[in-house]
């Protein structure tokens, strides 16, 4: 038997682990509120530039120069969106890839797992084909047609039927090594279709290689809207859902034990998933490693349930973006680099790290 000291030491030392645990979770909670204030302010500040106190004095002098109405246009049509709209697409991003990441228990996986990035990339693809062969083949009505439709409306819908093309070729998301052979199947089988179409229209390559790359210069208010009303209607219920994750970690069979429908919440969760990932890539092209590296730099940070971890994962998403957003209109300035294309270096420049890190270790 144990004696009392000895349970009253692992207690006192259970509670240290819980309070330092605690700890972390609120340090890590500040950290990110203060560097997305720091870098929205940076962001209203960065213009075409780039980032630096001479760009800033010379911006200045444009602005005491020019009247009030140039001004409030340049912040207020163009920096404003373009920095709220960063942070709002890197929140759902990085919410996206903690539930990627719970659904499929796997740290490797992303939001574009389950066809989401290809669906997309195809629906832009035909749009372009279609706008491109409109004075030749297609009939004005047609083109006017498709020029309705847009760039972002094809995006979504094609995320969203990348998704349902994995979930019925897997059979529901009831079964998770099913789930991601479907996701494999269903976005090599669209990227070729795409492939196929630009190799058919060439003048849609451009288009989708900018899509591909990704992009926040176009973000405008009514992007900043939707992208903020998808947040605001897509993180309560992943947040309801955080314990479904939770006990999920467990083992599918032990979850099921537990009386979890497990069908219908991986269902709901592959949705939210979907909703979040479609609504981000419609307006911003398919940001590369985002939701990916989030998570796991929340879970170095502070680990905690899944609760924390999805809400920590979209602020650290729409730090991440927002902040690679910056450096890509300085690094080159005047001239801008691809969102995307810089997102992708850097994550994949802290994954090889980590990787060399722990085989050292």
């Amino acid at each position: 038997m144990s004696r009392p000291g000895a349970l009253l030491r692992t207690g006192h030392a259970g509670a240290g682990v819980v309070d330092r645990d605690a700890r972390r979770r609120r340090q890590l909670a500040w950290t990110l509120a203060l560097a997305a204030l720091l870098l929205l302010l940076l962001g209203l500040m960065t213009g075409a530039q780039g980032l630096s106190l001479a760009a800033w004095h010379a911006d200045w002098q444009a602005w005491r120069a020019a009247d009030d109405g140039q001004a409030a246009l340049i912040l207020g049509q163009i920096r404003a969106p373009r920095t709220l709209g960063a942070l709002a697409t890197g929140a759902l991003l990085g919410m996206a890839g903690a539930i990627a990441q719970g659904l499929l228990r796997n740290p490797l996986a992303d939001p574009y797992l389950l066809g989401t990035a290809s669906g997309a990339a195809l629906g832009v693809v035909l749009v372009l084909a279609g706008g491109a062969l409109a004075g030749q083949a297609i009939s004005i009505a047609n083109a006017a047609w498709l020029a309705r439709i847009g760039i972002v409306g094809a995006a979504f819908a094609g995320a969203l039927a990348g998704v349902a093309l994995t979930l019925l070729l897997a059979r529901g998301a009831l079964h998770t090594l099913r789930l991601l052979l479907a996701g494999v199947v269903v976005g090599v089988a669209l990227g070729a279709a795409s492939d196929l179409v630009t190799t058919w229209v060439p003048d849609a390559l451009r288009g989708k290689q900018a899509f591909l790359l990704g992009s926040t210069a176009l973000l405008a208010w009514p992007a900043v809207a939707l992208l903020g009303a998808g947040l605001a209607l897509l993180l309560p219920p992943a947040l309801r859902l955080a314990r479904a994750l939770d006990a999920l970690t467990l083992g599918e069979d032990t979850a099921a034990t537990l009386g979890l429908p497990l069908a219908r919440v991986r269902l709901a969760l592959v949705a939210l998933l979907a909703l979040a990932t479609a609504l981000a890539v419609s307006q911003a092209g398919l940001v590369a490693f985002v939701g990916l590296v989030a998570p796991h730099l929340v879970r170095r940070a502070a680990p905690s349930r899944h609760g924390y971890l999805i809400a920590a994962s979209a602020a650290a998403g729409g730090v991440l973006l927002l902040a690679s957003d910056l450096l890509a209109r300085s690094l080159a300035a005047p001239q801008e680099l691809p969102v995307g294309a810089l997102t992708a270096l850097l994550g994949g420049g802290y994954l090889l790290w980590l990787l060399h890190r722990r085989g050292l270790g």
